[in-house]
């Protein structure tokens, strides 16, 4: 029974896994066409937004590569240099992915913007720029789209809001993308208003405060994703409703006195790790102890499927 849940909960996080790789692959080849298609729109024209743009689109790019690796380095079976797996892997890549947006896409935008500000530039023919934006704001949506239908899926399977389920989930991976792709969205109407603004004023500095924003608004973009995966290597516990139903599984078991201290750990959108210290019956035999830890950990990773380990550690209760 025990091993049936294990592999039941096992193949729920290979399915869900196997979702975010679609999720994250679709938005890298929709952001590598766009990064060359705005690359050039922003050298014909001199648009420093649409040059922002294209390093927008290329850290979004090598984004999607880390996260694709870190899927994959996640995958791996534990073994005995690394005895609780290798869910951590995601979140330090995860982690890295946000400095490159930080790094390759924010802090270039500012730079381009500050400098077409500050030593101005002529506004080119923005025709083949605004069809690049029209195909990329296509491509994008379309990106978005498929993230924001696994968040749904996986909201309702939690019975929680997108919103909630984006805030909270540590599937950092399907966050990032839809994080990403809707700054991506923003940009592309940043951009657009920075040459309709050059273009209708025949002033430069409606591109430079197009490419500012767009700047500032990947750099908060990566802080957001980089809090939430630094908030996860150091050591994120379920969520206390969760938490608390974990408890109540725990103090059902006749045997049970209380539950002294309860600890648990999220190592990776589907997996989790749950220890407690239990206060056992004074009268309740070593057979009957060692039967209630199985029993306990059982009906745990069969009521919460993301629960792969169960460390019972029986301890008297205070005197």
């Amino acid at each position: 029974m025990g091993e049936t849940s294990t592999r039941t909960a096992e193949g729920d996080g290979a399915a869900a896994g196997g979702e975010s790789t679609v999720t994250v692959v679709v938005a890298a080849l929709a952001n590598l066409g766009i990064a060359a298609a705005k690359a050039v729109a922003g050298a014909v024209s001199g648009s420093s937004a649409m040059l922002s743009e294209a390093a927008h689109s290329v850290a979004d790019t090598v984004t999607e590569l880390m996260l694709l690796v870190s899927l994959k380095s996640a995958e791996r079976p534990a073994d005995e240099d690394h005895p609780l797996g290798y869910g951590g892997a995601r979140y330090v890549w995860a982690l890295l992915a946000s400095v490159a947006t930080f790094v390759g896409g924010g802090v270039f935008a500012v730079y381009d913007g500050v400098h077409t500000l500050t030593h101005g530039h002529e506004p080119g023919d923005p025709l083949l720029s605004y069809v690049v934006l029209g195909v990329a704001f296509l491509l994008e949506g379309y990106s978005l789209r498929t993230g924001l239908k696994q968040a749904r899926g996986a909201a309702a399977r939690f019975d929680v809001r997108v919103g909630r389920y984006l805030r909270h989930t540590p599937d950092t991976a399907v966050k990032a993308v839809v994080m990403e792709d809707s700054a991506a969205l923003a940009g592309l109407v940043l951009a657009a208003g920075g040459l309709l603004g050059g273009q209708l004023t025949g002033s430069g500095v409606w591109d430079g405060v197009a490419s500012l924003t767009i700047g500032v608004l990947l750099v908060y973009v990566a802080w957001v994703l980089g809090r939430a995966n630094a908030d996860l290597l150091i050591g994120r516990p379920l969520p206390r409703p969760v938490r608390e139903r974990v408890r109540a599984e725990l103090l059902a078991d006749p045997h049970v006195v209380d539950v002294l201290e309860l600890t648990t750990l999220l190592q990776g959108p589907d997996e989790a790790l749950v220890a407690a210290k239990v206060n056992f019956r004074d009268v309740s035999t070593a057979a009957e102890v060692e039967q209630a830890c199985d029993r306990i950990a059982r009906r745990v990773r069969e009521r919460f499927p993301a629960v792969r380990r169960v460390y019972l550690d029986p301890t008297p209760g205070p005197r």
